[in-house]
């Protein structure tokens, strides 16, 4: 099987390693890819926001699956328009993107599919915005609708800085602070089956103690000692199976990977948001414990044929520690050449781009080894730029609670 696998990031790299291990796959190709996918795969110097360009690419390679990772030319309909070409694509059509392409369609989606989530206000004016600052109150959360590289939300005590972030949006959705652990759970569905992946849990924001900024994602594990021992199926039978159905009702069936962003409150699960592809940085951890072969898994979704599919796991813990810029992610600053990568057992380092430049994800029997492994991969990381990034602490109040 040939596979154009669409992205250039950290979890296209994840990704294409999955790929690669899978025996049915014999050819893989990337576009735009990165200096580490270039290893594993044939890079194509081709923009994800180029929907012919991409067409024409997998019918110039004849593919028998496209792969799509970021989340902009899904919304952008690229799946679409592959599909209309006649190719296998794992990915959802523009009007089912619209699930992370905007927050107020997810919210009228989940309302309809009797799925659980925050209380929220959709706005587009001052005297809207400070209303629902008002109702809902402190900590105030603010989400821009639109696209935003996973750093258009602001969780403050500050209203200014609230109000600040809501005005600066076209159309915000304010909503009801979710007070509980969160958890990532992906899903990958043919349009009319969903098959859960196990949970994962990543950290937002860009420094050391849950400090600073939300980010596009600093880090990750998997999997959960802490979460509840049924919250896979829970999570399939009330939020990602609902979802699927009610797309399928509306004509606008999804095909692809449903990430669930989910906070386990003390009244039960609640949906935070969804997204409709695979997240970075929860795949650098999911995929290298995935036993089942990632190609023809996604093949079988693309072509609509999960039923009787099952997923099989490694027993061993993964850590994903991202190594960033100085400054991102507000004003990432250009890093030097790095000139030495680590080549320890059981670590993958994968390339990312921007502002996020390595996911060094370490393998163990536990998290505390799968951790260390990765900090010993990223202490053998030479360079002459300046990276940050955020520990894991992986302490006893984190596997108890998952905080």
């Amino acid at each position: 099987m040939k596979v154009l696998l669409v992205g250039g990031g950290a979890r296209e790299h994840a990704l294409a390693l999955g790929l690669q291990a899978d025996p049915e796959v014999t050819e893989i190709h990337c576009a735009p890819g990165n200096a580490g996918i270039a290893e594993i795969a044939t890079i194509h110097p081709v923009s994800v926001s180029d929907n012919a360009a991409i067409v024409e690419l997998a019918r110039q390679l004849n593919v028998d699956l496209v792969v799509v990772g970021p989340e902009l030319p899904l919304v952008n309909g690229i799946a679409d328009e592959l599909r209309a070409a006649g190719f296998a694509t794992f990915g959802p059509s523009k009007a089912a993107a619209q699930l992370e392409g905007s927050k107020n369609f997810a919210k009228e989606v989940m309302h309809d599919a009797g799925v659980a989530t925050a209380r929220s206000a959709t706005c587009t004016n001052r005297i809207q915005i400070e209303k629902a600052l008002d109702e809902f109150g402190a900590p105030y959360v603010v989400k821009d609708d639109g696209l935003a590289g996973g750093k258009g939300v602001v969780v403050t005590d500050d209203r200014d800085i609230a109000l600040a972030h809501a005005l600066s949006c076209t159309t915000v959705v304010i909503e009801e602070f979710l007070d509980g652990p969160e958890i990532s759970l992906f899903g990958i569905s043919d349009g009319k089956t969903i098959i859960a992946m196990e949970p994962a849990q990543d950290f937002k924001r860009a420094f050391n103690g849950d400090e600073g900024p939300n980010t596009g994602g600093m880090g990750a594990y998997s999997p959960l000692p802490w979460a509840p021992s049924d919250i896979i199926e829970q999570t399939r039978h009330d939020v990602l199976a609902p979802m699927i159905a009610e797309m399928a009702a509306r004509g606008t069936p999804f095909v692809g990977l449903l990430y669930a962003g989910l906070s386990l409150t003390d009244h039960g699960v609640r949906v935070i948001e969804f997204n409709a592809r695979f997240g970075d940085p929860e795949t650098q951890v999911l995929v290298p414990r995935l036993k089942t072969p990632l190609g023809m898994l996604l093949y079988k979704a693309a072509t609509r044929n999960l039923d009787g599919v099952k997923l099989e796991w490694r027993k061993e813990s993964a850590v994903t520690v991202v190594l960033a810029a100085k400054g991102y992610p507000s004003d990432p600053q250009t890093v030097g050449t790095i000139s030495t990568m680590p080549a320890i057992p059981d670590t993958h380092v994968f390339y990312a781009g921007g502002g996020r430049i390595l996911s060094i994800t370490g393998i163990g029997e536990d998290l505390t080894e799968a951790r260390d492994r990765a900090y010993r991969g990223i202490s053998q990381i030479v360079l002459d730029g300046s990276f940050y990034r955020t520990d894991i602490a992986l302490n006893a109040s984190v596997a108890e609670k998952g905080n």
